[in-house]
């Protein structure tokens, strides 16, 4: 297992998917699934997809700046994925500084989002 090179490939997917069709996403998590959206929590995978469909903005863009991985256990090939970025949205000309961490859990043969916290980096 290259945690580099899994949490590169599921990065990709997830950025790409939530920046064109976020109800797709609703296959990446579980009903025990829990997401942090800017200190909000929302459990399971119905309430995570309502909560990233109904944000406040129709068009998106995430440009990844770092994206760093670790194994999370020694029993399981579970990975922890941060990542920090550009968030372009409604073709603003100020992109957003944003950081998600991702808790991963294999689950036959590839990979769903168990915890997923995130926050807009605001500058002091």
């Amino acid at each position: 297992m290259d945690p580099e090179a899994i949490a590169k490939q599921f990065t990709d997917f997830y950025y790409n998917t939530f920046d064109n069709n976020r109800e797709a996403l609703r296959s990446l998590y579980r009903d025990h699934s829990m997401l942090t959206w800017e200190g909000q929590p929302v459990a399971g995978a119905n309430g995570i997809t309502e909560k990233l469909t109904t944000l406040p903005f129709a068009k998106v863009l995430h440009k990844v700046t770092t994206l760093d991985a670790q194994p999370s256990s020694q029993v399981a090939a579970n990975l922890l994925v941060f990542v920090t970025g550009l968030l372009v949205v409604d073709d603003s000309p100020n992109p957003l500084q944003f950081s998600q961490t991702f808790q991963l859990i294999p689950d036959n043969g590839t990979y769903y989002v168990l915890n997923d916290v995130f926050r807009l980096n605001y500058g002091a």
